[in-house]
């Protein structure tokens, strides 16, 4: 499973800032989808974790 930022706009964004007003709190909502990462060789891997470093984020591949 994989989880990432959820973009909102319209009533579902105004419901999350209403929640957010309302608990004085910053949320963040994510949206998960089943998938399954892709099988790499260690070549591979070592190439993601190097753009990994370089950028700052967390590279999936799948």
């Amino acid at each position: 499973m994989i989880c990432s930022y959820a973009g909102m706009e319209g009533k579902k964004l105004e419901a999350l800032q209403s929640a957010e007003k309302d608990l004085g709190r910053t949320l963040l909502a994510f949206s998960c989808q089943d998938l399954k990462p892709a099988p790499l060789s260690e070549e591979q891997l070592e190439h993601i974790k190097a753009l990994e470093k370089e950028l700052g984020v967390v590279v999936v591949a799948f």
